[in-house]
């Protein structure tokens, strides 16, 4: 997967990288001619006292010097513009395929890995895109054009060369070898503390209410000693690697000048040549670092890239029809025929066999037991799951079929555990419809039964709202995101449980208002309070996954002993 990020990254952004390769290429030829003109210097200027040379040499060392440093900037610069882009691209790839995925692939990744992929992954990725469009250049120039520049200043010390590069390689090779596991194992360790600090921030309540800190805290302190160990062990490699490189760098250094003596003292090598010589060994054993650096860099960005990888090969479960319906000519309507569904990985379906429909404007309530399948089957009509048999019909169309941008326009869910986004109460509103004028979000609040509390609010409407809605009380959340569904104009509105967290008054005045402002609007009401759903056109009770009934609530309190027991156990007998 590594080689297909790199090559798309290569192609969009040629032309930043072929300016790279154009003054790595520049630099790289100046640090090598450098030598040379230092060994002119001491070889002719100085032995001969010709001061004349040396400054006529050293301005034009002077301006070598300049040019390398001039494009090593320009380089340095197109590098690091083509990196980010390349970074920013992947995070949008990521988050884009992600935003695609039902809650079947969410699971399977889990929230904190995703994360973890589209920041830190990303990020060794485009560390490893920065660093290698500027080495990967000036690494194999250095060593390869220090090898040439070296045998031609003396071929009888090059033995030398021939000895020390072998070695330096061995040892980065067997240091790679060791830490390619540990990185994979890093980046799994770091998922792992990045789901245990989620769960915590996002429990906090819980945690406090069981008393569990002084638990949590020994749970997050394992996961983080988890990560300390590997980051402990990929340190101790790069603790040994550096000391290693410059103990064959100073080694060769040594043994240059050692021997190097005695060919100056016989005077078969000038003492310049013999320094630029040195030079060209620094470069050689320089390059021979970098690219060492980088062979560290690619390893953890492989294992990075593999992890990215993995998230974009996954083909979201809620596949858009190549031919999509967008014409929805029912609107309003809902039916579902013989539908069943299981879960990836359990022997046996949630629901199965269930059948119902809503007209437009009628309200549909479905009942039962925790556990029988009431959010999962709701989950199903804006199809964040697909049916494993039957199907299920909206406006006249599939799901499966329909453009689902225009099947989730025409459809207002309000989840079980409703969700508000970072900014204000308006903000919040407006993600039902950003055009909505503040009438239209009071008209809304008004139905949700939350105008009177929004008021009281020291800004109104502009009040801010913290991540999550952790700012306001549950009830008054669940009532904004009522009034955001409301907003949406949908012509359908799905309540997933949205009314437990209200008083039995406040209730009553929310369902009058939806039924006497939304008469339009189809309403499907998924409820434990049987209060909440005796005036329903139509009540579906599940049993077990399958329908134990359907009717209203007279009818059913007549042929529905499920029904029966459900309202018995909430509003006694004489209900």
């Amino acid at each position: 997967m590594l080689g297909k990020l790199l090559f798309r990254y290569l192609r969009r952004y040629r032309w930043l990288l072929a300016g790279v390769l154009v003054f790595q290429f520049a630099a790289a030829l100046a640090a090598l001619y450098l030598p040379s003109l230092n060994a002119d210097i001491i070889d002719e200027g100085v032995a001969e006292g010709d001061t004349g040379f040396i400054i006529r040499t050293g301005l034009v060392m002077l301006a070598v010097s300049l040019g390398q440093i001039v494009a090593s900037i320009i380089a340095t610069a197109c590098a690091a513009r083509s990196a980010m882009a390349a970074g920013r691209d992947i995070r949008r790839a990521v988050f884009e395929r992600v935003s695609s995925f039902s809650e079947r692939e969410v699971s399977q990744f889990g929230s904190g890995s995703l994360i973890t992929r589209n920041t830190n992954d990303v990020q060794q990725i485009q560390m490893l895109a920065m660093m290698g469009a500027t080495m990967l250049v000036q690494a194999p120039m250095l060593a390869i054009g220090g090898i040439i520049m070296a045998v031609r200043q003396d071929v009888g010390l090059s033995w030398i060369i021939g000895v020390a590069v072998p070695v330096l390689l061995v040892l980065m090779g067997l240091i790679i070898w060791r830490m390619v596991p540990l990185f994979r194992s890093y980046q799994t360790k770091l998922d792992g503390v990045n789901r245990v600090m989620r769960e915590q921030l996002t429990g906090v309540r819980v945690v406090r209410a069981f008393v569990r800190e002084p638990i949590e805290e020994e749970r997050f302190g394992a996961a983080n000693d988890e990560i300390m160990i590997v980051g402990r062990k990929v340190g101790s490699l790069f603790v040994l690697m550096f000391p290693l490189v410059m103990l064959v760098l100073n080694v060769t250094v040594v043994s240059v000048v050692w021997f190097g003596a005695f060919e100056v003292d016989e005077g078969s090598v000038e003492i310049g040549t013999l320094f630029a010589f040195m030079q060209y060994v620094g470069q050689i054993l320089g390059g021979v670092m970098m690219a060492a650096f980088m062979t560290v860099m690619i390893p953890r960005a492989a294992v990075s890239a593999d992890r990215v990888g993995e998230v974009l090969a996954v083909d979201s479960s809620l596949q858009r029809p190549a031919e999509a319906v967008s014409h929805l000519p029912r609107r309003g309507e809902v039916v579902l025929e013989d539908v069943a569904f299981t879960y990836p990985g359990a022997d046996e379906p949630v629901i199965q066999g269930v059948s119902f429909r809503a007209d437009p404007g009628e309200t549909v309530a479905i009942v039962g037991s925790t556990g029988v399948g009431k959010t999962t089957l709701i989950n199903l009509i804006p199809r964040l799951y697909d049916v494993t048999a039957g199907s299920v019909k909206v406006a006249g169309v599939d799901v499966r079929e329909a453009d689902l941008d225009a099947l989730w326009a025409g459809i207002g869910l309000v989840p079980q555990r409703p969700f508000l986004f970072n900014g204000t109460i308006a903000s919040n509103l407006r993600f039902g419809r950003e055009d909505a004028t503040d009438d239209e979000l009071w008209a809304a609040l008004e139905i949700a039964q939350a105008a009177d509390f929004v008021r009281e609010k020291p800004r109104g409407l502009e009040e801010p709202i913290a991540q999550g809605g952790t700012n306001v009380s549950g009830g008054q959340r669940q009532r904004l995101a009522i009034a955001r569904a409301i907003v949406s104009r949908p012509d359908i509105l799905i309540f997933d449980d949205s009314f437990s967290a209200l008083d039995l008054t406040t209730d009553a005045r929310l369902r009058q208002a939806l039924w006497r402002e939304l008469p339009g609007v189809t309403k499907i009401v998924v409820a434990q309070r049987v209060s909440t759903i005796t005036d329903a056109d139509r009540i579906v009770v599940l049993d077990g996954g399958r329908v134990a009934g359907v009717g209203t609530h007279d009818e059913l309190l007549e042929s529905s002993d499920t029904y029966r027991e459900i309202v018995d156990s909430q509003l006694g007998v004489e209900a």
